[in-house]
């Protein structure tokens, strides 16, 4: 049997069981996907035992995407994006990040073309991973960030991107083609990071937030007539790719995406 699974802390929201065992099954795998939560000051021993005891591979979340990249051998995309949230225990421990495969493949889902310019908000971890992977999309990345020296850090490290604060927003998505919210906001209250004003019909939303998956930035690119892509579909394809590097095998998109949502 072969044993993949989550380490982070906390681990017990995760839909990612749910969502890895549903293609175990669909595929007749003889596989098990389960969770490891580890305390921050044992991640090097956790990552040894796993490697120790056979497990294939491994997701990895807060608070340790960033931790565990002097701990693997990073692959060249995690590498600048500066961290890891999928390590492959075939051979040396291999480190890479999924969350950019995430963002190209929700858009491309929707039929959304990767081309002209994309509006990224928040320079965290989720802005890093989409910045870089529409950056190497040959897209124009303009960053927006309520703290802007964040914003010009992440931009001196993604070519050709531009840093702003969140004021330039109304600006910058008038000729944009794209809109990736990467911040929290709209997590824990009705919030969006984005003036409604400043959305038209020409653009695709992407909101990295799956809790709730209607947003309040959703349902004001709806009633603009955007394409709203809500979150679940970012934490969807994050998952696939992981499967298929994984595995080697074609994901079972559909029955992964239905156990996520009922899992929502």
């Amino acid at each position: 049997m072969q044993v993949y699974g989550l380490i982070g802390n906390p681990v017990g929201h995760s839909v990612s069981p749910p969502m890895h065992e549903a293609a175990y099954e669909e595929l007749g795998l003889d596989a098990r996907y389960v969770t490891f939560e580890p305390s921050p000051d044992a991640l090097g021993i956790a990552l040894d035992g796993a490697s120790a005891l056979g497990v294939s591979g491994l997701n990895v979340t807060i608070p340790f995407k960033e931790d565990v990249l002097p701990l693997v051998e990073p692959d060249p995309l995690a590498e600048r994006i500066g961290a890891v949230n999928t390590i492959d225990f075939d051979g040396e421990p291999t480190g890479h990040n999924t969350d950019a495969a995430g963002v190209t493949r929700a858009f491309e889902h929707h039929d959304v073309s990767l081309s002209g310019t994309a509006v990224v908000v928040g320079a965290g971890g989720a802005g890093r991973a989409a910045s870089f992977a529409l950056a190497d999309e040959g897209v124009d990345v303009h960053i927006a960030n309520r703290t802007v020296s964040r914003a010009e850090g992440l931009a001196e490290d993604v070519p050709g991107a531009s840093a702003h604060g969140l004021d330039d927003l109304a600006g910058l998505l008038s000729d944009a083609d794209l809109l990736v919210n990467a911040t929290s906001v709209g997590m824990e209250s009705d919030e969006t990071p984005v003036p409604r004003e400043a959305l038209h019909a020409d653009l695709a939303v992407l909101d990295a937030v799956y809790k709730p998956l209607e947003t309040r930035l959703l349902r004001d690119a709806d009633d603009v007539g955007a394409t709203a892509i809500d979150g679940g579909w970012m934490l969807l394809y994050q998952g696939v790719e992981a499967f298929e590097l994984w595995t080697g095998r074609d994901a079972p998109v559909d029955p992964m995406n239905n156990a996520l949502r009922a899992s929502l």
